[in-house]
């Protein structure tokens, strides 16, 4: 409160308590000039007085009537009238008990007020609290919600001015009619700090914002007077306010990015589908044309069979988009066959008979392997995956090995590349989806999918993938399949 407003307070209470003396004596010019009652009647009239000024105005100004009254029982009505003594020795027991009657009953009759004050005042936070908590629902999800929640606290908590800090979003928003010039910076350590501060002459508090112990925000509230309970209450509220909106906004782009990864995989897969058909009808007419080789000239002959091979390539291209659309919808459906492993391995290697061009690419497995059950389909394309990976991130002139070995109750099976290696902090990051490496965005053709599907293929399997090799010695990239899946 001001100094104005304390002194105005001061001299409120002297003109009340004036009254209640001026009331003391009417009460006593009645009674002694008009009726003519005896003491006893004139101290219950006093004490009457004393419990409406009690009621009415407040404990000071009834403690002010006691005395005056006490005074005024003395002089005009206790012989000898007239004068400030007593002649009988127990009109001085009633003297001061009628004092101390007036002096309890004005405490007890003010703590009553007081009481049920406080109840009027407890009544109508809890209702504004309701109320905002009902605002803070209602909130609209096209706003910020710090800046509807400075409004909302302006107008149910009648602030005239209100400032809040989200550190989330690093904005200062403002609520009221009237304006709090160079808060921010206060807000802001606030909200750093944790500590509440106040300025009493302004009647301005600053409130720390907390969830679980950890600050978040901070608000500043110009005129606010409210109890500690109810200060803490409302920014636990808005505290819950700006919590519940970032978790929307989370869940928001989770969906949005899962519709998207659906659409995704919907429209790959449609495509795909649309491939199949004109690949089809490419392959039946090469096919044909090679199908009787003395009736075309050499040259024609040759296109052909380039154009027989690429139509090859890019069906099993179609059907591992296909494939790799399911996988990332989640729908891997493993069909697991027996596998003679460096069979599949060197049949693996042969669809990219055309990309080597010249390079060595070796299979490295003893031929008494056990045979292995596992969809063939899947881990091809899994390899596949990371054969070109070998080939995308090694010297054209470096040597691409293929290894496989039972090793630790499961089948290893290794690409191995000589190119620079991948550093052992990002090799859990490469199997993260879209993830790439710095050194080769928009220098090595991708999209930071195909290492992900790989590991998923072998997730679907029981299995593991992962990445060893020294830095800059190369990637080895070991795939393992548990042998009790190997039983036929």
């Amino acid at each position: 409160m001001s100094i104005w407003g304390r002194r105005l307070g001061v001299w409120g209470t002297v003109l009340r308590s004036l009254a209640g003396i001026a009331l003391v004596l009417l009460v006593s010019a009645v009674a002694r000039l008009g009726f003519g009652v005896n003491a006893t009647t004139v101290g219950f009239a006093f004490l009457i007085v004393v419990l409406g000024l009690a009621t009415a105005w407040g404990l000071h100004e009834a403690v002010v009537a006691s005395v005056a009254a006490m005074l005024c029982f003395n002089f005009f009505f206790l012989p000898p009238v007239g004068l400030f003594t007593i002649a009988d020795p127990q009109n001085w027991v009633a003297l001061c008990a009628f004092l101390a009657t007036a002096l309890v009953a004005s405490h007890l009759s003010n703590r009553a007020k007081m009481q049920a004050v406080e109840a009027r005042e407890r009544q109508q936070e809890t209702e504004r609290l309701y109320s905002f908590s009902r605002s803070i629902l209602l909130t609209d999800t096209s706003q910020p919600v710090g800046q509807q929640a400075a409004r909302f606290i302006a107008q149910t908590f009648e602030c005239p001015a209100v400032a809040l800090y989200d550190s989330a979003e690093g904005e200062v928003y403002r609520g009221g009619a009237g304006d709090l010039p160079a808060i921010d910076d206060q807000l802001k350590r606030v909200a750093l700090d944790g500590v509440r501060t106040s300025d009493p002459s302004r009647l301005l508090m600053i409130l720390p914002i907390t969830l679980g112990g950890r600050p978040i925000g901070s608000v500043a509230m110009l005129g606010l007077c409210c109890s500690d309970g109810a200060m803490e209450a409302l920014v636990n509220l808005v505290a819950i306010a700006l919590e519940r909106a970032r978790s929307a906004e989370i869940a928001s782009k989770a969906e949005a990015a899962r519709q998207s990864e659906e659409f995704k995989s919907t429209l790959l897969d449609a495509i795909a589908h649309e491939f199949k058909t004109p690949l089809t009808s490419i392959k039946a007419a090469s096919t044909s044309i090679l199908s009787e080789p003395e009736r075309v000239a050499p040259d024609i002959r040759e296109f052909t069979e380039i154009i027989d091979e690429e139509t090859d390539r890019l069906t099993l291209l179609v059907n591992e988009a296909v494939r790799m659309s399911q996988i990332e919808a989640g729908k891997v459906l493993v069909e697991k066959q027996a596998q003679h492993v460096p069979s599949f391995l060197a049949h693996v290697l042969s669809t990219f008979q055309s990309r080597l061009e010249g390079r060595t690419a070796v299979v490295e497995a003893a031929d008494d392997l056990p045979p292995v059950r596992f969809d063939p389909d899947l881990i091809s394309l899994a390899l596949r995956q990371l054969i070109d990976n070998a080939l995308k991130y090694s010297p054209p002139e470096t040597p691409i090995r293929l290894t496989a070995a039972v090793a630790g109750g499961a089948m290893e099976i290794r690409v191995i590349d000589a190119g620079k290696g991948i550093p052992e902090k990002e090799r859990e990051k490469v199997f993260q989806v879209y993830y790439r490496r710095n050194t080769s965005k928009g220098t090595v053709p991708g999209t930071g999918l195909g290492l992900h599907i790989a590991r998923e293929i072998l997730k679907a399997h029981n299995g593991s993938l992962h990445v060893e090799g020294a830095a800059g010695a190369g990637a080895e990239f070991c795939l393992r399949l548990p042998l009790e899946e190997a039983r036929v």
